[in-house]
């Protein structure tokens, strides 16, 4: 006892936990009693959860026993119950049901019950059928047992019957024979809940035992089982229920309350089985062989796999395609049948994922419905009957109007049988106006038919369809029809459900459901047209005598009385009585509608607005006064009534048959004010009335010869109707202007864009004004009107231009071949415009494409179904899972862009399907299922975006629930965040206890977190949409420009914007470009060096331009939406000049950036990015910048991947900055980077790096090929051998131009060729070798003799021509005068204009116009030189251009290096445009250099390219072939004698001495290149005395001493002539004859002793005025030249000097002018004046004498 005291003084819980047996029953009785008493939210129970589990474990049978007691207590009154269920009820089924008491049993089954009851259904039930697997029959017995009482009780609503008749089978199977019991009473019970649906399942159980089941199931009572209990949910149901049964006293009574028996379909219960993998491995070749019987053998196997009921989701495209080839082309009829069933067999296993094959299979049945054989036409029937099941009727409506028109009747016939058959399955909602319309057009045609069989399935298929849509939806299609036809289909509607034998689902009344869906319709009113007579009785009748008698009255003021009279009378008068016709006959009585008295008149159009509404208007009435009426709308005092008329008519005879009418009889007139007017009345009618019945194939006519019109005001009217009709239509609109002039295209999209946002506004007047209350139908009514709108478009069947030659293309092995393919189908679709949606085999080929391995063939098709979505409209519908899905999952793709490009086309696709059909089925939830972030990333936010635009989403969104709880515990932080984002949307879809219900299913770790994130979405979730706008998509297709866009949207919150946005938007961090490159070669960051940029990387550039940008511009470069980057390109286009130190501090970084924009998929902004590339470089070559290693490796690599672009304007403009990157960066180092590019796999960068590659090579000579010229050279001439065509010509081209530079050489250098290779090579040198007229070998007539004669010491004597004559034949046509203000410089604009959005000072302008001269494009480039020829022609302007001469002659040197090597050998390209650029650039500059100051800007450098450039045109002897090249030559003499004239003559002295210096150096240069040179630096010379007070000699002597020291006399003697060594000599001898002594000051920079230079210098200073014994001098011996050395530094005379060197000398000293005598001994008077060389002494240790000949 002292036991027992103790334990009974504890708590209740501890009692329960106690060791002895008798604490825990006692304890148990207790907790019994205060189960029963606690309140349902009582704290108390949290206690007892914990240890609720060990009441029905307990190890003693009596205290288990009242322990299940008190379980059973607390799962029904415990609010904390339901936490307990997964615990409690494993207990239950492992300690429980094998107890021998059955009383225990009881308890435990009435546990389970309870906990069902408690919302827990679908874990009791997984925990019980884990029981049926334990060893212990006694077990599986209970279990059994358990699972038959609840869904006897609660149903199969409740009780989920799939995983039940899963198990059934293997009960039966057990060796126990109550076991097998209590399994034939669960099938039983079973039976009642899904009757037949239960017999599949169970086919293969034992004979014996489905014997038994069957004579069980016939005992089951034929009324429809209802659940006895009620889950906690369903109390309120259970009120009902019985209240209903004590009202009514039947069962039948409470069907509708009460109905637990729902239609459950037998395929829902089965396995899904995996068959493609189970065919045979020759399956493919077998049903392919020549003989019959190995075909059917295929067909066999094939067909006792389909038997499966069920099949598993896969690739059956391979299988399809080979049974529909079989069916459309085997001659064996055996084989057809065959096939079809294993057709029908796929059809009904795959049921709604064989869809994606319904559309390519329907065509070759139908069209093999001409065998006449029954038991084939049968097996086609089973066939196309089971692929309707997997799809709808609007996805094949267009392929069954194709075989409509068949001649075949047999087809004919059985496309209307299979027609009545899909329509008796079909709904009023799945038979719509749209789909209806065609469907009878086609059958009424065949109501004609000759064939009696044709005219019966057609009369059956009307009559099935009145019967489903309803007889107000085909009454109207059949009024043309004879009455005996009609009389036949109103037989078969009235007898269709019985003969067919399809029982009507949904709600009764299928008219019922098609008026809810349809407004009301208004009837037209009939009226003959009556006689003149008639009218006047009629009218005479209802008028006063007086009123009709003053009508025709030549006094004004009677005929106002008489319409003042008439039209009071019509106001009052009955609508009944009122003869429309005859009173608007009246009013035409003369005068009639030719009164000139505009008040009488206006009462006239008066009077027809009242007939119009008051009177039973017809169109014939209308048809009186129309052409009256259109004849005053343009009148400026009547125009507004005759409008009101109008509208008034078309109130009573509808706007779509009255604007048809006016707009044809505006434009049979002349004048231009109606037609305008009547365009702006129809567009202002179209706002008031809608745009239901608008024929706008119609309209488009007229709009298209409205806007041709000379007229702007008809022009203008067109284009505002053409903003209100794309409020309706959309985007879709603007593609049937697209042939239109681009100013007026211009003009259409900036209405476009004015409407683009806008909602159509409500209609206010007509039909459905009268009707009102139309909210019910007002989903469908707008569907009904988008898709008649879409119906009106023409579209184009291009199913016959989809060849299988094409389709084996694309899914051709080789890539090259795969890319031909879809170049060809985007060209049948682009040239289609607007198509129908029968597309072949193309859907199923193009899918295996978005899978494919090369990433740009991805991207290609993505475009091309973007094409598709565009061109093919609602229509598209049918294709959603075919292509639709398989572009979600190429949103997982690693790369950016082509994830990009996926969601382009997954928006575009949208935009014209709805979201209904990719929410429909499992598809969509199988991606998400998919652990691939980005894929779930882009399809959380795309879901985020759609969802709540809807007003209704499918069941099937449901399915998704569980993945999207599985992404909020993503492993991924944006999965994450993007699934808690959309989670709101889909409980606004779903409901918060459903998705709440969902979360059972989870471990109970991850439901905690998860229901806690339900919760705070649903404090969040949004109100549920009202729908879609019903405006026009907000987002044209290709209407208005995207920069345009971005531009005219103003940003919220302005004020605070420009605020932020004030100050410079670069900061120079102080050696921060020496640091970034520091951290880059130690890798502490990484190097910028990428295939595809990875996140890392723009994260790395974020972060190092974060402290040198502005914040602003930050986040405006790193900004999602690409409007945000034009923005801030643009920004810096404005700052570039005024922050080029802070641009330049940030160079890499900058450059940087654009590389990330050459990856993105938008033109804008690469665009953009280009042209700001070009202002950029042009700034840094004329700051004289040159880029650094680093810049230029993380820089001119992506350069040259967007070369081979497949935009020519954008390869355009990259060849222009590569023009303009030499500027800033050598040539040579540019060199291997275009090396590297000829060996990319895409062709067009291949060939224009080639292109790019000879362009250096003929601009700077050999000496750029890096790292040799033979090595390139070899490399270059692999290239002839390319496969590709453009390849080969530019490796060709480039060879070619080689050999023009270095001759035969060529040959060496490019190595061993392939014998064909070879021979290309040396016929394109011939051709080319023609083409040029033999530069090889010059004749007299060479236009270089033409240029220059053979005199060295000066130019080529021109005939005398002004200057001023010069320059206007340069421009006489192309450089058309502008007429300029004072304000020109502030409306100078680049061409073309892509900057209109900036608003930059004159500075900014003229580099923007200058770096338009270096376009690739002629004209444009002819356009800007036009603009700076009118700024140099006026003086007042010009000094503008002080400060960019260096920057004009730059672009104006590309230009001409661009017309030499590009243009001139483009044959596509007319001569005379290419002579007229040469004149407008020579023209140019002869003017600059006709102003002095902006003549000495120009650089050394800037100057030698010019004349180099200038020089190479002089010696293209492609120039003289035309009368144009002789006048060219003399304008390029003009401007080279002005330039040597005006310009800075140290600047142009030095620059041609360098080019001489390159000429020499290049083994490949041209001879005549050198000489050409060398004639102008004697020009020079002659210029010398003259201009020698201006000469830096410093610089001069520098460039001497530079280009002696690479020429040593040795290296001279070398050279074929001698002219290079006389014309320094001669330029040396000058100068120090001009300079005088002083000419050695300038020298003592040199370093003597190593340099031949100086030694020269003295020498000539010692005999410059000493008279040569037989002419001139020759040049001293190395003996001679220290003999001069060491005389100079002994302070001897140059008398002395020329004794010792054995020279004559003059009697004059050259450098005090001061008289000697020569003594015998050769000594001469000092002269204190001669200057020394500080220099020492040059020793040889050995000499020779060398004898001087005379020259």
């Amino acid at each position: 006892m002292g036991d027992d005291s103790d334990w009974m003084k504890l708590p209740v819980d501890q009692k329960c936990e106690h060791k002895v047996w008798k604490a825990r029953l006692n304890g148990y009785e207790e907790a019994l009693k205060l189960f029963q008493r606690f309140d349902d939210t009582s704290p108390e129970w949290a206690k007892y959860q914990g240890i609720i589990k060990k009441f029905v474990t307990d190890s003693n049978s009596v205290a288990q026993l009242k322990g299940l007691e008190a379980v059973l207590a607390y799962v029904e009154n415990a609010h904390v119950a339901s936490r307990t269920v997964g615990e409690v009820l494993s207990g239950v089924v492992c300690k429980v049901f094998n107890q021998p008491k059955a009383r225990a049993k009881e308890l435990a089954s009435d546990i389970c019950l309870m906990y069902i009851e408690i919302e827990k259904a679908d874990i009791v039930q997984e925990e019980l059928i884990k029981g049926l697997e334990n060893k212990n029959p006694k077990v599986v017995v209970a279990c059994v047992e358990t699972i038959r009482r609840a869904l006897c009780e609660f149903g199969s609503k409740t009780v989920t019957l799939k995983p039940i008749i899963k198990v059934l089978p293997k009960l039966f199977e057990s060796r126990e024979k109550a076991v097998r019991h209590e399994a034939k009473l669960l099938a039983v019970e079973v039976y009642r809940w899904i009757r037949d649906s239960l017999r599949p399942p169970l086919q293969n159980i034992n004979s014996v035992q489905l014997k038994e089941l069957e004579e069980e199931w016939v005992k089951v009572p034929s009324s429809a089982p209802r659940q006895s209990r009620f889950l906690r949910s369903q109390q309120d149901l259970r009120t009902k229920f019985a209240e209903q049964q004590a009202v009514a006293g039947s069962d039948g009574d409470c069907e509708d309350v009460a109905d637990s028996a729902p239609q459950v379909d037998p395929y829902e219960l089965q396995d899904p089985v995996e068959i493609l993998s189970k065919l045979p491995k020759d399956f493919y070749v077998k049903i392919e062989a020549k003989k019959w019987q190995e075909r059917k053998e295929a067909l066999e196997a094939l067909a006792m796999l389909a038997k499966n009921p069920k099949l598993d989701n896969g690739d059956y495209g391979d299988v399809v395609r080979a049974l529909k080839r079989v069916i459309g082309k085997d001659t064996n009829v055996i084989l057809v049948s065959l096939a079809a069933k294993c057709l029908a067999g796929l059809a009904f296993g795959l049921r709604k994922n064989f869809g994606t094959y319904a559309g390519n299979v329907v065509p070759t049945i139908l069209d093999k419905f001409k065998e006449k054989k029954p038991a084939v036409v049968q097996s086609l029937q089973e066939a196309i009957d089971a692929v309707f099941l997997t799809t709808t009727l609007q996805n094949l409506s267009e392929d069954m109007l194709a075989v409509m028109d068949n001649k075949n009747p047999s087809i004919k016939q059985q496309a209307s049988l299979f027609l009545t058959r899909s329509i008796c399955l079909s709904t009023p909602s799945t038979l719509p106006k749209s789909l209806l319309k065609p469907l009878c057009a086609a059958l009424l045609k065949q109501v004609n038919d000759p064939a009696p069989e044709v005219r019966d399935a057609a009369i059956m298929a009307l009559g099935t369809a009145m019967k489903v849509a309803g007889e107000k939806a085909v009454n109207p299609f059949l009024a043309d029809l004879d009455k005996l036809k009609v009389d036949k289909v109103r037989c078969v509607y009235m007898r269709t459900v019985e003969d067919v034998g399809v029982a009507k689902k949904g709600k009764p009344g299928a008219e019922g459901g098609a008026k809810s869906k349809k407004p009301a319709e208004t009837k037209e009113i009939v009226e003959t047209e009556l006689s003149v007579e008639v009218c006047d009785e009629l009218a005479a009748a209802v008028l006063p005598a007086s009123c009709v008698k003053m009508l025709d009255s030549s006094n004004w003021k009677e005929r106002l009385a008489s319409m003042e009279e008439f039209y009071q009378v019509v106001e009052q008068m009955d609508i009944g009585a009122m003869p429309c016709q005859a009173l608007v006959r009246m009013l035409a009585k003369k005068p009639g509608w030719k009164e000139t008295n505009f008040q009488v008149l206006q009462l006239k159009l008066q009077v027809v607005a009242v007939v119009a509404q008051r009177g039973r208007f017809s169109k014939t009435s209308a048809s009186v006064v129309l052409d009256a009426l259109v004849e005053k709308v343009g009148d400026v005092k009547c125009g507004g009534k005759a409008k009101d008329a109008l509208t008034a008519i078309g109130e009573a005879c509808s706007l779509s048959w009255i604007a048809e009418q006016v707009v044809s009889l505006a434009f049979a007139q002349k004048n231009p004010k109606n037609q305008a007017e009547t365009l702006n009345w129809l567009a202002n009618a179209m706002k008031e009335f809608g745009f239901t019945g608008i024929n706008v194939k119609a309209f488009i006519n007229h709009v298209k010869t409205a806007l041709g019109a000379s007229n702007p005001a008809i022009r203008a009217a067109a284009i505002s109707l053409l903003g209100v009709m794309y409020l309706y239509m959309g985007a879709s609109l603007r593609m049937f202007f697209e042939d239109e002039k681009a100013a007026l295209l211009a003009q259409i999209d900036a209405e476009f864009e004015k409407m683009q946002g806008q909602t159509p506004p409500a209609p206010t007047r007509g039909a459905i004004k009268r009707t009102g209350g139309q909210e019910e139908g007002e989903e469908a009514k707008e569907e009904g009107v988008a898709g008649d709108i879409m119906d009106l478009l023409p579209r184009t069947d291009i199913s016959d231009k989809i060849t299988e030659d094409m389709v084996s293309k694309v899914g051709d092995k080789n890539w090259t071949i795969r890319k031909e393919g879809l170049n060809e189908v985007a060209a049948v679709l682009s040239e289609a415009k607007f198509i129908k949606p029968s597309l072949g085999d193309l859907p199923i080929t193009l899918k295996g494409r978005l899978s494919d391995s090369n990433k740009i063939l991805v991207q290609q098709t993505l475009s091309i179904m973007q094409q598709m979505a565009t061109a093919m409209g609602p229509a598209l519908k049918q294709h959603v899972k075919t292509l639709g899905i398989p572009v979600i999952t190429v949103l997982g793709d690693i790369k950016n862009t082509v994830r990009a490009a996926a969601m382009a086309t997954l928006n575009s696709w949208v935009e014209q399907t709805g979201m209904k059909e990719w929410l429909e089925g499992e598809e969509l939830s199988e991606e998400l299922k998919r652990e691939n972030p980005f894929l779930r990333q882009e399809v959380l936010g795309w879901l985020a975006v759609h969802l709540p635009t809807m007003r209704s989403v499918p069941s099937d969104l449901m399915l998704c629930v569980p993945p999207l709880f599985g992404c909020l515990e993503d492993r991924n932080v944006d999965v994450r965040k993007r699934a808690q984002d959309v989670l709101p949307v889909f409980m606004m879809h779903l409901g918060f206890d459903k998705m709440n219900k969902a979360t059972g299913k989870l471990k109970p770790a991850s439901k905690d977190q998860v229901v806690a994130m339900l919760d705070k979405a649903r404090d969040v979730m949004p109100a549920k949409s009202a729908g879609p706008a019903k405006a026009a998509p907000t987002k044209p297709v290709s209407s208005v420009h995207p920069a345009k866009a971005a531009a005219g949207k103003k940003p919220l919150g302005k004020g605070k914007e420009e605020e932020d946005k004030s100050g410079p938007i670069f900061t120079m961090v102080p050696n921060g470009k020496d640091l970034r490159v520091k951290d880059e070669k130690s890798l502490k960051t990484l190097k910028w060096n990428f295939g595809s940029p990875r996140d890392e990387y723009v994260e790395q550039l974020k972060v190092q331009m974060a402290p040198c940008v502005a914040k602003w511009l930050q986040e405006e470069l790193f900004h999602h939406d690409f409007q945000h980057h034009i923005k801030a390109i643009n920004s810096m286009i404005e700052c570039l000049e005024e922050e080029h130190e802070a641009t330049v501090a940030c160079l890499d970084l900058v450059l940087k950036w654009y590389t990330l924009r050459f990856f993105d998929t938008n033109t804008s902004v690469l665009m953009k990015a280009l042209e700001y590339l070009k202002l950029l470089f042009l700034s840094l070559s004329k700051h004289n910048y040159h880029l650094s290693e680093q810049e230029a490796n993380s820089f001119i690599p992506y350069l040259v991947l967007k070369v081979g672009e497949s935009k020519d304007v954008v390869r355009k403009d990259v060849r222009a900055i590569m023009g303009m990157l030499c500027k800033v960066y050598p040539a040579s180092r540019m060199f291997p980077f275009l090396m590297e590019g000829t060996k990319s796999k895409n062709s067009k960068q291949r060939a224009e790096c080639l292109e790019e590659l000879g362009c250096l090579i003929g601009f700077y000579g050999m000496s750029v090929c890096q790292p040799t010229a033979a090595k390139s050279l070899k490399e270059i001439a692999v290239h002839i051998g390319d496969r590709d065509t453009s390849v080969r010509n530019t490796a060709l081209n480039t060879v070619v131009t080689v050999y023009n530079v270095c001759g035969e050489q060529v040959y060496k250098l490019i190595g061993h060729l392939s014998e064909k290779d070879m021979s290309m090579l040396e016929e394109r040198i011939k051709r080319s070798a023609k083409k040029t007229l033999a530069s090889t070998a010059p004749t007299p007539k060479q236009g270089e003799e033409k240029a220059l004669n053979s005199s060295p010491t000066k130019l080529h004597t021109l005939s005398p021509i002004h200057p001023l004559h010069v320059r206007a034949q340069a421009l006489h046509y192309t450089c058309r005068p502008v007429p300029l203000t004072v304000s020109f410089l502030h409306r100078l604009r680049p061409v073309p204009t892509h900057f209109d959005e900036l608003h930059a000072g004159p500075s900014s302008t003229i580099n923007l116009v200058i770096s338009q001269v270096a376009s690739g494009d002629i004209n444009t480039s002819m356009k800007a030189l036009a603009q700076i020829d009118e700024v140099l022609r006026q003086e007042s302007i010009a000094e503008v251009m002080v400060g960019h001469t260096d920057q004009f002659l730059i672009a104006t040197s590309l230009q001409l290096r661009l017309a030499h090597s590009t243009h001139m050998a483009d044959t596509r390209l007319p001569r005379e445009d290419i002579f007229k650029l040469y004149s407008c650039a020579i023209g140019n500059m002869l003017t600059l250099f006709g102003v002095a100051r902006l003549a000495r800007e120009a650089s050394m450098g800037v100057l030698k390219d010019l004349v180099q450039g200038l020089v190479t045109v002089l010696l293209d002897p492609r120039i003289e072939e035309s009368q144009e090249g002789q006048q060219l030559i003399r304008s390029v003499n003009m401007l080279l004698r002005r330039l040597f004239e005006a310009s800075d003559q140290t600047n142009i002295l030095s620059a041609l001495l360098v080019l001489l210096q390159d000429s020499l150096l290049s083994s490949a240069g041209s001879p005549k290149f050198s000489e050409l040179i060398m004639k102008c630096l004697w020009r020079m010379i002659k210029f010398l005395p003259d201009t020698i007070s201006s000469l830096t000699l410093d610089k001069i002597l520098l460039d001497v001493h530079n280009f002696m020291k690479l020429f040593p006399k040795g290296r001279l003697r070398k050279l074929k002539t001698d002219m290079p060594h006389r014309t320094l000599q001669t330029l040396l001898h000058t100068l120090c004859r001009l300079a005088g002594p002083t000419v050695g000051t300038h020298t003592i920079r040199f370093p003597f002793a190593s340099s031949y230079f100086c030694v020269y210098i003295v020498y000539v200073g010692s005999s410059i005025s000493a008279t040569p014994v037989n002419g001139l001098t020759e040049e001293l011996s190395d003996f001679q030249c220290g003999t001069v050395i060491e005389c100079h530094l002994s302070n001897k005379s140059v008398h002395q000097i020329s004794a010792q060197l054995e020279l004559p000398w003059s009697t004059k000293c050259c450098c005090c002018e001061v008289e000697t005598s020569r003594c015998n001994n050769g000594s001469t008077a000092n002269c204190n004046t001669h200057y020394r060389v500080p220099n020492s002494l040059w020793e040889k240790s050995q000499h020779k004498n060398c004898s001087l000949g005379a020259s």
